[in-house]
């Protein structure tokens, strides 16, 4: 799209100590985004400096902007923000999430910042330098779910599913996915999940109809269900607990309640 690419990075290099792939998820993501709300020929700019102890990185852009209405949400899972409803290209609203949550893996975070729309938009990753790490003092560990669940995703939205698929594996659960509601039944009987994430329009059966079939076999009766949907209405969330789901979970969701439902989940 033309855009012009500024770069300000330290020589010799921050040290960090960090999952090289992980990282790659935090920063692709950020630097999507930035080519995707700026319009073409626009400027997208990565900085880093060292401050303190820390490594900041910034990625800032001179397009859409955000509206200050929906910074405080934007890292919200499955948040999407008024700038997408001008830009056909609109992602899922998993990326951010995603990018926070793998940030504070690391010992960091991430902030957003905006003047509001047209103004563009700033991202700035903060991560502990290795020094800092390597301090007598003992590192305290990171946020991760004491014990890791099975969790089955089942979605036929190729990029949810790898979204969502790598922010599970970021909290430290163990995932398989599925695209059809009809092979459900079967790949849960052999995969034995904690937790299944049902989307409800789905090829093969509706999402209910899984449930109801989950429900009515006694090797996985008794998992953990939970919806994830973008419809919300009263008569969604009777049918939900008509077919046996546990959580009806409507977009936006925050991946904090989601963590949190999860962990309560029970395990083998």
């Amino acid at each position: 799209r033309r855009h012009r690419v500024e770069l300000a990075l330290p020589n010799p290099p921050l040290p960090i100590e960090a999952d090289v792939v992980r990282l790659g998820q935090v920063f692709s993501n950020l630097l999507n985004n930035a080519a995707k709300y700026t319009n073409p020929g626009g400027r997208i700019r990565v900085s880093a400096v060292a401050t303190g102890s820390e490594a900041v990185v910034s990625v800032s852009d001179n397009g859409v902007g955000i509206a200050s209405a929906d910074l405080p949400h934007i890292f919200d899972l499955f948040n999407r923000g008024q700038r997408s409803s001008d830009h056909t290209d609109g992602g899922l609203g998993v990326g951010l999430t995603l990018a926070r949550r793998l940030s504070e893996l690391h010992g960091g975070s991430v902030d957003a910042a905006s003047d509001g729309p047209g103004c563009g938009s700033e991202f700035v990753v903060r991560l502990p330098l290795a020094a800092s790490l390597l301090a007598p003092a003992p590192a305290q560990p990171v946020s991760a779910p004491a014990r890791p669940r099975r969790i089955l995703v089942i979605d036929d939205n190729e990029s949810f599913v790898a979204a969502m698929s790598g922010l599970l594996r970021a909290m430290g659960h163990e995932v398989r996915t599925i695209p059809d509601g009809s092979a459900a039944v079967a790949t849960a009987r052999a995969f034995r999940p904690h937790v299944v994430l049902l989307d409800i329009g789905l090829p093969g059966l509706s999402g209910y109809a899984v449930a109801h079939a989950l429900r009515q076999d006694p090797a996985v009766a008794a998992v953990r269900i939970f919806a994830i949907t973008g419809y919300g209405q009263e008569q969604d969330k009777r049918h939900a607990v008509a077919a046996g789901i546990d959580q009806h979970l409507t977009k936006p969701v925050d991946d904090t309640v989601l963590a949190t439902l999860i962990d309560a989940a029970g395990t083998d």
